[in-house]
């Protein structure tokens, strides 16, 4: 008991904290991995990083995001890449580090967050990374038509995904910063009845052909509020590679599409700009 008691006293010496646009910071040292890091964001787990092994992917949904990222091409190929929602950059890191010579932009709204992560957790210098500090959907507005293999939308505000970037507009804008065939990725986050990830769905689907969604079970029979991954693409999707991959991993998940995904949706309409909302607040419960 003592000596927990000294390690979690040495580990809170060492956790940096810093006030940032979005809120307190905190990156707290990983106990068991010396150089990785996870990233709070007013208490809410944000992102993790391990500076040694940066394709060390901890979280559960960033392993789905990980998946999608060495299923986009063949082994090896570089990519470019669109990050909206910047985080500690782990996703970013961990496609330079298992696809070299990848370009890709960040777009983080946070100047002050992505000034912490640069000088707490600084990238590799041979790593193509650009980042900008813009809002996310007019840091999209900027890139070129049919730039991007892969879009990933992880953008959370106070835990919550902001209104603009839930709608059908919004989509259409990753859509035409994708080249043929590439992949979009987005974390979403719900709990029971699921309305919004409902909704979701349907505006993907009014946008892009080709659908899959992967979260925890429990989380999709609505048991829970928890992380799901939906991918979306203009050619058919890697759905058996996917679900072998989401199946083997430490927290297993599931993988819907097809029928079943649009069963899912159940009849919900796509989300406008008109109409859109932030993501639901998560309950406190989640974070303890």
């Amino acid at each position: 008991m003592a000596r927990n008691k000294q390690r979690d006293r040495a580990a809170a010496a060492a956790s940096v904290v810093e006030t940032v646009d979005g809120g307190l910071a905190e990156l707290i040292p990983d106990r068991e991995r010396p150089r990785a890091w996870t990233l709070l964001i007013d208490g809410a787990p944000q992102s993790h990083v391990d500076l040694d092994d940066p394709a060390h992917l901890s979280f559960e949904y960033q392993r789905r995001l990980g998946h999608i990222a060495d299923l986009v091409a063949p082994p090896n190929k570089p990519l470019q890449v669109v990050h909206l929602g910047g985080g500690a950059f782990t996703l970013a890191r961990y496609v330079a580090a298992t696809r070299p010579r990848s370009t890709q932009q960040i777009v983080e709204l946070d100047g002050a967050l992505v000034q912490l992560v640069r000088r707490e957790l600084p990238l590799d210098p041979g790593a193509r990374v650009r980042v900008r500090s813009l809002d996310a959907r007019a840091g999209l507005a900027k890139i070129q038509d049919g730039w991007a293999d892969l879009v990933v939308a992880d953008v959370f505000s106070g835990a919550r995904t902001p209104a603009h970037l839930t709608s059908t507009e919004f989509l259409a804008e990753v859509r035409r910063v994708l080249r043929p065939g590439g992949f979009y990725a987005a974390n979403l986050a719900d709990g029971p009845p699921l309305t919004h990830l409902r909704g979701q769905i349907a505006t993907a689907a009014a946008v892009f052909p080709e659908l899959a969604l992967t979260a925890d079970p429990t989380v999709l029979r609505g048991r829970r509020f928890g992380n799901a991954v939906l991918l979306a693409s203009d050619r058919e999707l890697p759905v058996a590679e996917l679900t072998r991959r989401v199946a083997t991993d430490p927290h297993p998940g599931r993988v819907e599409h097809g029928r079943a995904l649009a069963d899912f949706a159940g009849g919900a309409a796509p989300v406008t700009d008109a109409s859109a909302k932030p993501s639901p607040v998560p309950p406190a419960s989640v974070f303890r």
